[in-house]
């Protein structure tokens, strides 16, 4: 591989990215994203069109999700969030029900917050799902706050009495609109286990007797089991032993790390072996994770303590989505559409929009960007690639096809707390029969810029480039045909 030196690297990093445009309207900016000149521009790369963003009502199907949960806490104003969300491209929307927010006098529910949620949602084309969770002060007055976040009712019978009553008025008022349904959030930690110790017996116990209600209520209803904090082999295994997938179609996970491909495939699949024994069918959902924008004392949650911006973000987003669409997993969640102020004292900055004014952050435009090129009719395969550099083993590479067209990225994985020099590599790509790249593009997707890539080969079923940008964030070469906004 060929580096660049430190002060080229510098220069490059950095540009700044432009706005992506929809229609003959322009995605409102942020100042990096205002910024005409993109790390690919500085390299001297003919730009030669943008990626196009999708408005979510445009695609028909799609397995990319974003996070809209504790509203049951009322952490932010989702009427300031619809219009962006529109304008994102993703189908799916993870939500939290709020026992302790829908009752608030024993036996009187009020679904009132959370019809505006999801008619608002599905208004929009997205299409939300429901985390099920946490206790009630009504029912588990133990609890120290007023949400009772984490306290869960199977161990006092009038407690789950109530659950269950509260959970079948729910679903039978929510039954035409929502049919995923995933019962407790990350029961494996503490923090939302109470007030015992999380133990695999009493989840499954919750699940088993959740489930049959939810069942009844919502004809088609798919139940989402685990919402595991981490992948955690021995109390998911647990789970399995107890029985967890004899009321379950789908299996969820959170898997929160600074790398996301730290390990990531070997456990992805250890976790479906695992699942496969005992059933065959269901369903990887990543069903929560997201990296913060800002690090340091002010910020609160997982990963809080590194050093994060706004860039480094948008570079943790495209690696993660990329790496569980090529994994094949059913659908993948980002954590969060806007900051959380005020989240337990502190601010939870993973948003995709700033929470302080709602403007979207660079990791909006990414994901955007994505959102665009990898919905339901793109899907893994196989390009046979060949590096025709040295010391290339550690590249993470996606290879996908969509309409007859090859979509290839790479990157290297590397630590973004630290600087990366960058460095170019050599490739062959071999075709399969249903999929080509004949008039080659270079996709940025941290601003969807599209170039025309230098020292390139083609034929039929190879394609060979040279001195081809590796980063520490994943760039698409794809064909042209599949970019439609080009000069």
């Amino acid at each position: 591989m060929k580096s660049i030196g430190r002060r080229r690297f510098l220069a490059l990093t950095a540009a700044g990215l432009s706005c992506a445009a929809l229609g003959n309207e322009t995605v409102s900016t942020s100042p990096i994203m205002a910024d005409k000149t993109g790390v690919l521009d500085a390299l001297g790369l003919k730009r030669i069109g943008q990626v196009t963003p999708r408005p979510s009502k445009s695609i028909e199907a799609s397995p990319l999700s974003v996070g809209f949960e504790v509203l049951d806490r009322k952490c932010f104003n989702p009427v300031r969030t619809y219009e962006h969300l529109a304008q994102l491209g993703v189908k799916w929307a993870r939500c939290q029900t709020g026992w302790c927010r829908c009752e608030t006098e024993r036996g009187n529910y009020d679904f009132k917050w959370l019809d505006d949620v999801v008619d608002s949602l599905l208004a929009i084309g997205i299409q939300p799902w429901f985390n099920l969770g946490y206790g009630n002060t009504l029912y588990t007055p133990s609890a120290p706050d007023e949400y009772a976040v984490g306290w869960v009712p199977v161990y006092d019978d009038t407690a789950m009495q109530a659950w269950l009553r509260f959970t079948q008025a729910l679903a039978e008022h929510f039954a035409a609109r929502v049919k995923h349904w995933e019962i407790w959030n990350e029961p494996n930690i503490s923090n939302f286990w109470q007030p015992n110790k999380p133990n695999a017996h009493d989840y499954v116990n919750l699940v088993a007797q959740t489930a049959p209600v939810i069942r009844k209520a919502v004809s088609g209803a798919s139940i989402i089991g685990l919402a595991c904090s981490g992948i955690k082999m021995e109390y998911i295994e647990a789970c399995l032993e107890a029985g967890l997938t004899d009321h379950i179609d789908i299996v969820s996970y959170h898997p929160y790390r600074a790398l996301p491909e730290d390990n990531y495939d070997r456990e992805i699949l250890r976790l479906r072996e695992a699942i496969s024994t005992r059933r065959k069918g269901i369903e990887l959902w990543q069903g929560e994770n997201g990296c913060p924008s800002q690090g340091g004392p002010e910020s609160v949650g997982a990963l809080s303590k590194l050093n994060w911006t706004e860039t480094s973000q948008a570079k943790w987003l495209l690696r993660r989505i990329l790496i569980d669409l090529r994994l094949g997993i059913a659908l993948t969640s980002y954590f969060h559409t806007v900051d959380l102020l005020n989240y337990r004292s502190k601010t939870n900055f993973k948003g995709l929009l700033r929470g302080a004014d709602y403007t979207p952050k660079p990791a909006y435009y990414a994901y955007q960007c994505l959102c665009a090129l990898f919905d339901a009719k793109t899907k893994p395969t196989a390009l046979s690639p060949i590096f025709l550099d040295q010391d290339t083993q550690l590249i993470q590479q996606g290879e996908f096809v969509r309409d007859g067209r090859a979509l290839y990225a790479c990157w290297f994985p590397a630590n973004l707390q630290q600087e990366w020099k960058m460095r170019t590599i050599s490739l062959r790509l071999t075709f399969p029969e249903d999929a080509a790249i004949t008039d080659p593009v270079l996709i940025d997707p941290l601003d969807g810029k599209a170039y025309a890539p230098t020292k390139t080969t083609a034929s039929k079923r190879t394609l060979e480039v040279h001195d081809l940008p590796l980063l520490d964030y994943p760039l698409i070469l794809t064909d042209r045909q599949l970019v439609a906004n080009t000069v």
